[in-house]
């Protein structure tokens, strides 16, 4: 298992917790933000590949706003892969 950090950008979340194994999201927990629907979309990740989340979360929008919680957690994933997890 390992620990991975992320802080996102442009969202009312905080900060990004994940634990990872390999290629899978075993855990993920949020701080900020909205916390029933962050609550609820951290259980549904649970033991799910990144790509697959990846895939469906990259460039869903919040409102207005360029970026959403669910594409930043998608921009986590996608900085863990490329730091060569």
């Amino acid at each position: 298992m390992e620990n991975f950090v992320y802080q996102p950008k442009g969202v009312c979340s905080k900060e990004m917790r994940f634990e990872m194994d390999g290629d899978v999201i075993r855990k993920v927990t949020i701080v900020g933000g909205c916390p029933g629907n962050l609550l609820g979309i951290s259980r549904m990740l649970e033991n799910k590949q990144i790509d697959e989340v990846i895939k469906a979360f990259e460039g869903v929008r919040c409102g207005a706003k360029p970026t959403s919680c669910p594409d930043q957690i998608a921009c986590a994933l996608k900085q863990y892969q490329t730091q060569g997890h």
